[in-house]
C-alpha cells in the first residue's frame, strides 16, 4: 500500500473559497444525494506554536517544537497534550472520487489533533442536516480537548483554560453552517452529536482531574448522553436515570451503571459501583428506528459494549429521550466488566466498539478500533478488530462473522513525511446503505498503530474504506478497499452518506476556479484497492 498525498488540493480549494468571501467553503454540488461526507482535520501549525522548554498547560515542559510530527511527542511530558486544528468536510463519490471541500471557520471552530474520538458524522432524522462537535477555540491552541467548560471548573484538572464544547450543524441544501456552544464534557471531549425532532443529542465523557466524590460528581452530570433545544445554548441535560449517590466517587452514574449488572464470578451477586462518571463514557451513536444506540469502547471503567438508551421507538412522532431514561446493554453484546477484563489475574480480551450501522431491524453491523496495542508489542489481540456482523436472533444479539480481510492485513508502512511504521488497526465511524441487489455496503474511517512510542497513535493518517457485503459473503471471501488515504498531518474522523440532493449555486467564476482546482484533485490522488 503506497500513501499519496492528496489532500494540499483540497486544503488549496477550501482558502481560494474563503479568499472570495465564502465563509462556509460552498461549492457546487456539495452533498449531492448519494455522496460520501467525511470530516477532516489538517494540523496547521508550526516551529513557533510550540517552543521547546516553555511550560505546558497540562504540566511539564516542551521537549519539541510545534513542527508536525515531532510536536506530539510533547504527550510525553503533558498527557493532555493537543493542538487545535481546522476541520473539512469533503465530499467524494462511493468510488473514492473527490468532489468538493468545505472548510469549517476555523476562527470558530476547530478540532484537537491528534484527539481520535472526534468528528462523528451524524445526519439527522429529518434528513437536512449533518452534525458534528468541535471547540469554540482558535486553531493551534494547547491542550483545549482537556479543559474546563464555564459549567464545571474542575480545580484539580491540570489545564486551567476554559473552552465551550460546540455543536456544528451543516444544512444540506444550502451548505450553510450553524453553530451551538455548550458547557458539556469539561475536561474531556464531545464526540458525536444528532439532531432529532428539535433537540441534539451528543456524546462524550468528562473529567481530567483527580477531584473529590463532589466533583466526580459534578463531571458526572455533564457527561455520557446529553441533550439541548436546537436555537439553545450553555448547559445541557443528562439524558439517563440517577444511579446512586450525588457526592460519592463511586457509582453516581447517569444512565447506565456497572452494579447493575451480574457479576459472573460471584453469582447471584452484581458487580461493585464503578467510579462515579466514568461507566457512561460514550464514544458514538446512532439513531435507528427512532431509537438511539450508543457505544463505549475506551476506558478502564463501566462496560466495552453497545447500548439502547430510552424506550424503543421513543423518538417517533416527534417525540424526545427524557431526562430519566434507561441505558442498557443490548442483549447478547459483551456485558463484562472492563476493569476486572484488565486486572491481571483474570485478563481477558475484550471488544473496543466505536460505529453502528443498521442494515435492516434485524442486521447491525459494529465498527471495532482495535485494542491499539503498537506495532511490535507483543500481547495484540485481533478477535474483535474491523467491521463485526450481529444478527437478531429469538430476541438476543449475535455475533455471526468479523470482516478484517483488506483492512488488518495491509503491510505496515512509511508515509511520506514520517519516519515510523503505520498499520491499520481497525475501524471507528462508519455508514452504509442497502443496494437493490439487498446487498449492504459499509463505509468507514480506520484507526492506526505504529512503532514509535513518543507520540499519539491519533497522529498518524488513517484511511477512508470500504466493503460490499451480501448474503453469501463470508469473512473470508469478502475484502475492503480502500478509497483514500490521508497524507501526514491529515486525519479523517467520520464518514456519513448525503441523503438529499443539495446543489448550492455559485457564481460562473467560483465555478471556473473550483474547476481549475477540482483538476488538481485528478492529478493528486489515487485510488488503492486491497
Amino acid at each position: 500500500m503506497q500513501f499519496v498525498n492528496k489532500f494540499p488540493a483540497r486544503t488549496a480549494i477550501a482558502a481560494a473559497m474563503l479568499s472570495l468571501g465564502y465563509a462556509n467553503g460552498a461549492m457546487a454540488d456539495a452533498f449531492t444525494a448519494g455522496n460520501l461526507i467525511v470530516s477532516r482535520t489538517v494540523y496547521t501549525g508550526d516551529a513557533s506554536t510550540v517552543t521547546i522548554g516553555q511550560t505546558l498547560p497540562g504540566g511539564g515542559t516542551a521537549i519539541a517544537d510545534g513542527s508536525f510530527p515531532n510536536v506530539f511527542k510533547n504527550e510525553t511530558p503533558d498527557a493532555s497534550f493537543g493542538v487545535t486544528s481546522p476541520i473539512y468536510l469533503d465530499q467524494i463519490t462511493t468510488s473514492g472520487t473527490v468532489v468538493s471541500s468545505l472548510a469549517l471557520d476555523s476562527s470558530k471552530i476547530n478540532t484537537s489533533f491528534a484527539s481520535k474520538s472526534e468528528l462523528a458524522l451524524n445526519v439527522s432524522t429529518d434528513g437536512k442536516s449533518v452534525s458534528f462537535m468541535g471547540y469554540a477555540a482558535p486553531a493551534n491552541a494547547l491542550d483545549v480537548s482537556n479543559s474546563n467548560t464555564a459549567a464545571v471548573v474542575d480545580a484539580s484538572n491540570p489545564v486551567k483554560s476554559t473552552s465551550a464544547r460546540e455543536i456544528a450543524s451543516v444544512d444540506l441544501s444550502t451548505g450553510n453552517v450553524s453553530l451551538t456552544q455548550v458547557n458539556a464534557y469539561s475536561g474531556n471531549n464531545g464526540r458525536a452529536a444528532i439532531q432529532a425532532n428539535g433537540q441534539y443529542y451528543m456524546v462524550g465523557n468528562a473529567g481530567n482531574g483527580s477531584g473529590n466524590g463532589t466533583v466526580l460528581s459534578q463531571l458526572s452530570d455533564n457527561t455520557g448522553v446529553q441533550s439541548i433545544a436546537v436555537g439553545s445554548s450553555g448547559n445541557t441535560t443528562a439524558i439517563g436515570a440517577t444511579q446512586g449517590t450525588f457526592g460519592s466517587s463511586t457509582g453516581y452514574q447517569h444512565g447506565f451503571s456497572l452494579a447493575q449488572v451480574p457479576n459472573p464470578a460471584n453469582p447471584g451477586a452484581n458487580y461493585a459501583a464503578d467510579k462515579t462518571g466514568k461507566d457512561d463514557n460514550f464514544r458514538s451513536e446512532t439513531i435507528f428506528d427512532n431509537t438511539l444506540f450508543v457505544t463505549k469502547g475506551s476506558g478502564s471503567n463501566g462496560v466495552n459494549t453497545v447500548y439502547q438508551v430510552g424506550a424503543t421507538g421513543a423518538l417517533a412522532n416527534g417525540g424526545s429521550i427524557p431526562a430519566n431514561a434507561s441505558i442498557s446493554i443490548l442483549p447478547g453484546f459483551n456485558a463484562l466488566s472492563e476493569k476486572v477484563a484488565e486486572a491481571p489475574a483474570t485478563l481477558t480480551a475484550t471488544p473496543h466498539p466505536f460505529g453502528l450501522w443498521f442494515a435492516n431491524s434485524t442486521t447491525l453491523f459494529v465498527a471495532d478500533e482495535g485494542d491499539g496495542v503498537r506495532l511490535g508489542v507483543a500481547g495484540k489481540v485481533t478477535t474483535y478488530a474491523g467491521l463485526e456482523e450481529w444478527k437478531l436472533i429469538s430476541g438476543t444479539w449475535t455475533d455471526v462473522q468479523t470482516f478484517q480481510k483488506g483492512l488488518l492485513d495491509q503491510p505496515a508502512t512509511t508515509p511520506t513525511g514520517l519516519s515510523w511504521q503505520v498499520q491499520e488497526d481497525g475501524l471507528r465511524n462508519i455508514t452504509g446503505q442497502v443496494n437493490a441487489d439487498g446487498s449492504f455496503t459499509i463505509y468507514g474511517t480506520t484507526s492506526t498503530v505504529s512503532n514509535e512510542t513518543t507520540h499519539d497513535l491519533g497522529a498518524d493518517p488513517n484511511q477512508i474504506v470500504a466493503i460490499t457485503i451480501a448474503g453469501d459473503s463470508t469473512a473470508a471471501n469478502t475484502s475492503f478497499s480502500v478509497l483514500e488515504t490521508a497524507a501526514a498531518g491529515q486525519r479523517f474522523g467520520g464518514v456519513a452518506l448525503a441523503p438529499t440532493a443539495a446543489a448550492v449555486p455559485v457564481p460562473g467564476s467560483v465555478w471556473l476556479l473550483g474547476s481549475g482546482l477540482l483538476g488538481l484533485f485528478g492529478a493528486a490522488r489515487k485510488r488503492k484497492n486491497v
